[in-house]
């Protein structure tokens, strides 16, 4: 099971920090990945991270947001900084087995988080 949190209202330019709080098998998988869905939008990926720490990024996102994970406290981060309204979105991290440098897509998780709210105002 996973269970994000950390979401909530800032102001742009401002920062947040999500976590992920993963229990049982959840946090022995490889992938660890945030995706996000803003209203009326299709969910899309922000983030990975394989057990090791191998990242990559949305183009979006890239040298604003960094992934990490704590494998002794069985979890994952996402540090958002320099926020801008168009990061607006519930944001959801997701876990599978497979971690596959550079894949966007939906495919193969088996776990989800409930997902946490990020608003940001202009």
């Amino acid at each position: 099971q996973l269970q994000a949190s950390g979401g909530g209202l800032v102001l742009g330019g401002g920062s947040l920090r999500l976590s992920c709080a993963a229990s049982g098998r959840t946090f022995s998988v490889n992938a660890m990945t945030w995706f996000r869905q803003s209203p009326g939008k299709e969910r899309e990926f922000v983030a990975a991270i394989s057990w090791t720490g191998l990242s990559y990024y949305a183009d979006s996102v890239k040298d604003r947001f960094t992934i990490s994970r704590d494998n002794t406290k069985n979890t994952l981060f996402l540090q958002m900084n320099n926020l801008k309204p168009e990061d607006t979105a519930a944001y959801y991290c997701a876990a599978r087995d497979i971690f596959h440098f550079g894949d966007t897509r939906e495919n193969g998780y088996s776990y989800w988080g409930q997902g946490t709210l990020v608003t940001v105002s202009s």
